[in-house]
């Protein structure tokens, strides 16, 4: 899931990518973040397939449309709205489980040019939580990254490895041809038509029930079944999600056809 540090191509809530220097920024802390308001409008999240047990629990977790379908978590069934996230970029329930993606955010592994071999450890200028202060945790001393910057650059490495996971992952799916276009009907009580949900993609449990017995083995050797599973039974809080944004009057105004733009 690493990008190039391109304008053209950065991914979601990056808004420039730097990469991070012992001379230009030797000075530089990093402040504890107090909320994530580039979150608050924001209704889709890229997970790693690692992640699928942990966010099944609280998020739908469905797949990207287009050739490279994506992982994501659900966050909000409508564009711009987040159930789980207030106004200010705070968790509205505190033991929900917060996706690596936004843990990983203001830092990520990129490629300085094109053609270059080694990731390199960078981060977005923009983010309120990094820059010249009197106060954080230093990134450097004597020119050396600190042990917190180790940190960073640690879990920037273990999500990288586990985009690469993610990305085998999808690739099975599609060689078992298991992914079907989704539709997920919502009917409130009292509306005389449904909420129809299109614009995802999902796992065809016929044809999963239909593979062949080294087909399921394979997959159950692999750890890939229960994970496909995960997902599965995801879907069932979609309606959840829905009751959080009708409970809040986020809901649409008109029962139709919405398609979710779940492109990552």
């Amino acid at each position: 899931m690493a990008s190039a540090p391109d304008a053209t191509a950065l991914p979601l809530f990056y808004n420039d990518l730097v990469p991070l220097s012992s001379e230009t920024h030797a000075d530089w802390r990093v402040k504890p973040a107090q909320a994530a308001p580039f979150l608050a409008n924001q209704h889709a999240v890229p997970v790693t397939v690692e992640e699928f047990p942990l966010v099944a629990r609280h998020m739908p977790v469905i797949f990207a449309v287009g050739d490279d379908p994506v992982p994501l978590a659900l966050m909000g069934l409508n564009e711009g709205v987040n159930v789980f996230i207030d106004a200010e970029g705070k968790l509205v329930n505190d033991d929900l489980y917060v996706p690596a993606y936004i843990r990983r955010y203001p830092y990520m592994l990129a490629r300085l040019t094109p053609d270059a071999n080694e990731l390199s450890l960078c981060f977005d200028p923009s983010s309120e939580t990094i820059g010249a202060f009197e106060e954080g945790e230093k990134l450097f001393e004597n020119g050396q990254p600190t042990e917190f910057t180790k940190a960073i650059l640690g879990f920037a490495e273990q999500f990288e490895q586990a985009g690469q996971k993610t990305a085998q992952f999808v690739r099975e799916l599609k060689e078992y041809d298991l992914l079907i276009d989704g539709e997920v009907s919502i009917q409130p009580e009292g509306s005389a038509q449904p909420f129809v949900y299109r614009g995802f993609q999902m796992v065809d449990e016929k044809k999963l029930s239909e593979l062949r017995g080294d087909q399921l083995r394979k997959m159950a050797q692999s750890g890939m079944l229960p994970l496909v599973y995960a997902h599965l039974f995801s879907l069932a809080l979609m309606r959840d999600v829905f009751a959080k944004q009708m409970a809040t009057g986020r809901a649409p105004q008109q029962p139709s056809a919405i398609e979710m733009p779940a492109n990552g």
